[in-house]
């Protein structure tokens, strides 16, 4: 049986469905705060997941759920960036506190395996684009990458002193249905608000990497058959590209709204801790033999579809 934290949610749920699909058992551990109920509810009744309701901030709950457990997915952290700048321990405490309390369960209950979603988001401003893996320093410039960077050091270390194997995926701009925030779902709840008009943060040239959950949660478990090694660390991504003022002309051409004014509040980054540019580069990924079924613009537009669905625009 696997265990998935966070599996309630985005990603996870995407994972949990991957994962069965393999013949896995799941294990979901998840506190509900951002993760939905009905994420999984296809899955009731099957008897290859099981939902544990809990709090990774609690060592003693999150040791009782690896029992039985053969490896662990660690999803679960604060899925709002932004959020970091109002409360400025979120990340802190629901991201590295967190994935100390998971290693730490793991060590005492002897599993030795875990696979980590991490970021873009460590990079910073990275001077070098296409971003490699091998980049450094990196210096993230908001608190949910420092969060991750801090996660992944742990997770390192975990591997070097108690011989925990890793694999450590940074991700790019994961989007596709079941989104629960982002720039997609951002945009999506504001032309329901109006339909005449779409506010867009910052200048519209911020771009960045995308990536469908579907090939995301792909490209995580062929890594875990694929490598081998102690710590494996991968970018997630497909290579490309999309600019923030493309994706606000693909929301709004899939809403079919009419007369659309798209309107930019000014500036290099629509909030504190945004980064306006980052690109991934992906040459290590796909020499494992894996390929993303859609390009960035293509995972945009096969969310905006999915999500403008189930928000009901």
């Amino acid at each position: 049986m696997h265990l998935v934290t966070g599996g309630a949610g985005f990603i996870g749920s995407h994972l949990v469905d991957a994962l069965v699909s393999r013949g896995i058992n799941v294990r979901v551990f998840d506190n509900f705060s951002s993760g939905r109920e009905e994420f999984l509810s296809h899955h009731q009744g099957t008897g290859n997941v099981e939902v544990v309701r809990g709090d990774l901030l609690n060592i003693d709950e999150v040791q009782s759920a690896m029992s039985g457990i053969e490896m662990v997915h660690h999803l679960a952290a604060n899925p709002d960036i932004r959020l970091g700048t109002e409360v400025t321990d979120t990340d802190l405490r629901q991201g590295t506190l967190a994935t100390y309390n998971v290693l730490e369960s793991m060590r005492k209950v002897g599993v030795n395996k875990i696979s980590f979603s991490s970021s873009s988001a460590i990079y910073g401003e990275a001077e070098e684009m296409p971003t490699p893996e091998t980049y450094g320093p990196v210096m993230p410039i908001s608190l949910y990458g420092a969060s991750k960077l801090g996660s992944e050091a742990l997770i390192t270390a975990w591997a070097g002193t108690f011989g925990a194997n890793a694999w450590i995926h940074r991700f790019a701009n994961i989007v596709g249905p079941r989104g629960t925030h982002g720039v997609i779902f951002d945009f999506i709840h504001k032309l329901k608000r109006d339909p005449s008009r779409l506010e867009v943060l910052g200048n519209g040239m911020q771009e960045k990497s995308y990536m469908s959950a579907e090939d995301c949660v792909r490209a995580m478990v062929h890594l875990v058959d694929f490598c081998v090694d102690n710590v494996s660390l991968y970018n997630l991504g497909t290579g490309d590209t999309c600019s923030v003022r493309r994706i606000a002309e693909i929301v709004v051409e899939e809403s079919g709204l009419e007369g659309v004014s798209i309107e930019y509040t000014g500036g290099d980054r629509g909030w504190a801790g945004d980064v306006p540019k980052t690109s991934l580069e992906v040459g290590r990924l796909l020499s494992t033999g894996f390929k993303p079924d859609m390009a960035s613009e293509d995972a945009i537009r096969h969310t905006a579809r999915a999500l403008i669905t189930e928000i009901g625009l």
